[in-house]
């Protein structure tokens, strides 16, 4: 699928396919969009999950039918529809919807992040809203609907069993992720390492914020010592945090890790480029307390 996706860098900007589900309209970031295919008849998977179609097979490469209308509670309507092939998490999964309607391009600062009232920490699949010419576009939550579906598909915490009892390390770690249950993981999954002087932030603005006030107060560097963040966030993403960590005089000596469901090949090359330190897809926990240890190592804190 040929776009024009973050032409620049660090702009803090994304392009959302429009679609839709009945009458109601949703989005996602098109970075995690292969193509678009129309709709083609799928095998069934005996016991497989209500909310999997099924399986087929364009060009020798077997993929699932996810169906969103039956993840959102909704009727199927057979036969119909079109299938958005995403890429993420190093997965290919096709989601059925009804309809496609465009592709628009808006700042991550125009993304309202939903309230806890339509958003129950363990149950919401939006991760934000939109409103583009008075209609409002619901953004889901992609990785959280496959983890509901498949949970090995998500963190894989089994990786840091083995690191636990490992020495206390004191070194302040900020981390910058806008999923209430992510952040949480990963912050057990860091205690359990040993790394217990957490900073937690919700987005790129929230922690770009505290890291200007530590530089005003001339303590940058000793009140983080490693960066973690996501990509997709409301208000600052994790490339334009990137950016103006590294580009700041006082703070581009701060180790950087991307860890993210959207690092493949295209998504790394624009991290390098920003100049990430490490790029993580998030099931990689273990690989990701292992960049933590090295990172922190080198810059001898």
């Amino acid at each position: 699928m040929e776009t024009n996706i973050l032409l620049e860098n660090g702009t803090n900007e994304l392009e959302v396919l429009e679609f839709t589900l009945g009458d109601n309209h949703y989005g996602i970031n098109v970075a995690k969009i292969r193509e678009i295919l129309s709709y083609q008849p799928v095998t069934p998977v005996p016991n497989a999950h209500p909310s999997v179609e099924g399986i087929f097979m364009p060009r020798d490469t077997m993929l699932t039918v996810i169906s969103l209308r039956r993840c959102l509670g909704m009727q199927d309507e057979e036969g119909k529809g079109l299938f958005i092939i995403t890429n993420f998490n190093k997965l290919n999964i096709a989601f059925h919807v009804d309809q496609v309607i465009g592709i628009h391009r808006v700042s991550w600062s125009e993304i309202i992040k939903p309230d806890a009232t339509i958003n129950v920490q363990d149950k919401g699949v939006s991760t934000g809203v939109i409103k583009l010419d008075g209609q409002l576009i619901v953004i889901l939550d992609f990785e959280k609907i496959i983890s509901d579906i498949s949970p090995e598909t998500g963190l894989k915490v089994s990786d840091v069993e083995q690191l636990e009892n490992r020495n206390r390390n004191d070194s302040p770690i900020m981390i910058v992720e806008d999923s209430p249950l992510l952040s949480k993981l990963i912050t057990d999954c860091l205690k359990k390492a040993g790394y217990t002087n957490l900073n937690v932030n919700m987005n790129g603005q929230e922690a770009w914020d505290k890291l200007c006030a530590y530089e005003k107060a001339g303590n940058v560097k000793d009140k983080v010592h490693c960066i973690i963040t996501d990509i997709e966030m409301p208000l600052m993403d994790g490339h334009r945090l990137t950016k103006l960590v590294k580009e700041n005089d006082n703070m581009h000596d701060i180790p950087v890790i991307i860890f993210s469901s959207l690092v493949n090949d295209e998504m790394r090359r624009k991290g390098e480029s920003l100049g990430a330190d490490a790029q993580l897809t998030k099931p990689e926990i273990g690989s990701l307390v292992q960049a933590i240890d090295r990172l922190i190592d080198q810059t001898g804190k």
